[in-house]
Parts: structure tokens; C-alpha cells; sequence
């Protein structure tokens, strides 16, 4: 079981869920910045989803977080990040399977499945922690949301 704290959003829906899991992938980070973060390595990383909304569907569920671990989990889990392409694209040094940008390719896959429940319920933040001493968190802007 995870027991971990996650950085609070601050906001005025009425429901906050929150989706952890785990997900064992490797990656390489193909800069000259990288360093030994170029060759290929794994991690275990820790994924923390926190969706929030004023209403619940017609099941009595904000969102299902049997859902959001198919979306992530079902994607990358025992996987090499950088063979996804959609997500990933090495011709573009932004889009590298950085912690950062892994944050927010699973954002930007929850929101798009969250924009099209009938309840609209808002993905606030993706906490990605790569390592026991080392975390990203990604979150929208306010007008984004």
C-alpha cells in the first residue's frame, strides 16, 4: 500500500479523487544534458492522479479509478517510454520521456478522457516521483482547468 502525501491543490469542487499506482518502465533521455540518464534505465515510478468535480455520474462515481488506471497504468507499465511515439517524439527535445513530460502526457490522456464524461469532472494535478528523493508535479494553469 502507498502512503504518501501529495502537494495540496486548493479548489472549489465539491469531490476530489485521488488515483495512485505504480508503474516498473524504462527510459532513455537522448540529449547531451541527460548524462548517464542517456544510456537506458528503469525506475518504479509513483503516479498520483487527483481529479476533482461538482457531480457525480448516473453509477454515483466521479470518475471510475478503474478507468484512469487503464488509461495509465494499462499504457506504460512494463514498457520502454520512448517506443510511444504518440506520447513521445525525439525529434523535439520537449517531448523526451522526462519525469516532467511524463506528468504531463498523463494529464493531457486523463483530461481528454474527462472532457468527454457527461459530468465533467477537471484533472487538477499528476504527481510523477521518479526516485525516492525526486518528483515532479504537473498542473494546468487556472484558465486551463
Amino acid at each position: 500500500m502507498i502512503h504518501q502525501l501529495y502537494p495540496q491543490v486548493f479548489h472549489n469542487y465539491r469531490y476530489e479523487l485521488n488515483k495512485d499506482m505504480h508503474i516498473a518502465a524504462a527510459h532513455f533521455i537522448p540529449h547531451e544534458k541527460a548524462g548517464k540518464c542517456a544510456n537506458m534505465h528503469g525506475h518504479i515510478y509513483t503516479v498520483n492522479i487527483t481529479v476533482a468535480g461538482d457531480e457525480l455520474d448516473d453509477a454515483g462515481f466521479l470518475v471510475n479509478f478503474q478507468e484512469l488506471k487503464k488509461l495509465v497504468h494499462g499504457k506504460l507499465d512494463h514498457s520502454l517510454m520512448n517506443e510511444h511515439q504518440d506520447w513521445f517524439n525525439d525529434q523535439n527535445s520537449n517531448d523526451f520521456p522526462t519525469s516532467e513530460v511524463i506528468a504531463r502526457k498523463i494529464y493531457e490522456t486523463v483530461q481528454a478522457y474527462l472532457d468527454t464524461m457527461p459530468n465533467k469532472p477537471k484533472c487538477l494535478q499528476v504527481f510523477v516521483r521518479e526516485t525516492p528523493t525526486s518528483y515532479v508535479v504537473y498542473r494546468p494553469k487556472a484558465g486551463e482547468r
